[in-house]
């Protein structure tokens, strides 16, 4: 049996208890189906719960916030939330929460089963979440750091180590600008970018490597006539374009002779030009041949929407765990074809997905299939 024909676990968020979380002072709800959605005015807080759940995968959740600000305003300046997952049979407690400073400093925390645990990484081992916000609708019209911070969130959902990874790049890439301004000993710059040249390369080998693995699976399940389209995705970068012709430890050698070569290239700019760091996501819509960002905004959405999905699969047949999908305002600005092709997907995707909108008829045909809640300030009751 192979990785992709073996049948995944599809953990269920069972419970969800909220304490100071950003407008929820208080929150203990049950959940029984795989499809959950949230309806509510604006600002009445669905958003919210999604950002809740997403704080289980390793980062800064989806709306990339401050860890500080998801505490409750007006209130005592930390926060919890807890989820109880049930996975193959089994119930599994899952914890987190921050605790404002003190005489030991502001903290994280996180359990599994009450016992304390160093990172969210651990949850890795239990839960994959991904997400679909609006504010990700300009992905391919917008700046190459948003694609590459897309395109990291892809890797993580298929390696768990790949945001620590991208941070630590972040911070050594940092390191040496500070000595490339300080005109530091070229002893030390040699050291910072011998490290710079191994985790540099470590990162692009992860992103390209989910970039060929999602386009395998794009390409051996593609549908001409889909209301989502096929993407065809493609890493560009100086580091990926020497990893597809030479081995890992030939391309840190050259990488670190260009980071050395271009010392005082790289000092006039302020910042180091070669690298990951400097690497983009490109997207062609299938069907059309054409650039992502030269489509419609609906065709540009479809496309993102149906990159998602095949994520999703992905994540399921690497980690043999179908992940909890987050889709904020989804159906939205999908005609009604569109929308209930999606939601046919969603119920065939394996993982639980939850989904918000402010308009109720957007979920009627979902009736039947779907716990729908109506989220107003502070409370979340069925329909």
């Amino acid at each position: 049996m192979t990785l992709e024909d073996a049948r995944p676990s599809t953990p269920l968020t069972r419970r969800l208890t909220l304490r100071d979380f950003r407008s929820y002072a208080a929150l203990d709800t049950r959940f029984n189906s795989k499809l959950v959605a949230l309806t509510g005015e604006n600002g009445a807080g669905k958003t919210n719960i999604l950002e809740a759940l997403s704080m289980f995968s390793p980062g800064r959740g989806l709306r990339r916030a401050e860890i500080g600000l998801c505490a409750r305003h007006h209130g005592p300046g930390g926060f919890a939330v807890s989820i109880e997952i049930e996975r193959s049979g089994e119930a599994t407690q899952l914890g987190h929460g921050f605790e404002p400073a003190s005489q030991d400093g502001a903290a994280r925390r996180f359990r599994i089963d009450r016992t304390p645990v160093a990172s969210a990484r651990a949850f890795a081992d239990h839960i994959h979440l991904l997400w679909l916000t609006p504010a990700m609708d300009g992905l391919f019209t917008g700046p190459a750091g948003d694609r590459r911070r897309f395109l990291d969130r892809l890797t993580l959902g298929v390696d768990a180590d790949h945001g620590a990874r991208v941070a630590k790049l972040e911070r050594a890439l940092r390191n040496r600008n500070r000595l490339l301004e300080d005109g530091a000993d070229p002893r030390w710059l040699a050291a910072a970018e011998q490290e710079i040249s191994s985790i540099g390369v470590a990162v692009a080998s992860a992103r390209l490597d989910t970039v060929q693995r999602l386009s395998a699976l794009i390409e051996a399940g593609r549908d001409e006539t889909s209301p989502f389209p096929f993407a065809q995705i493609e890493l560009a970068g100086d580091l990926e374009r020497m990893l597809l012709a030479e081995p890992a430890f030939t391309v840190e050698e050259r990488y670190r002779t260009l980071l050395a070569d271009s010392r005082r290239r790289d000092a006039a700019a302020g910042r180091t030009l070669i690298g990951p760091q400097a690497s983009d996501l490109l997207v062609r819509h299938g069907p059309k041949g054409e650039a992502a960002q030269d489509c419609s905004t609906g065709e540009q959405k479809a496309l993102l929407t149906g990159l998602v999905l095949a994520h999703a699969r992905l994540v399921s047949a690497m980690s043999g765990i179908a992940p909890l999908l987050l889709l904020d305002e989804i159906s939205a600005h999908f005609d009604a074809r569109r929308r209930e092709a999606l939601f046919d997907e969603l119920t065939q995707i394996g993982g639980q997905v939850w989904m918000t909108g402010a308009d109720p008829s957007l979920f009627a045909s979902l009736q039947g299939r779907a716990e729908i809640f109506t989220v107003t300030p502070g409370r979340i009751d069925p329909r």
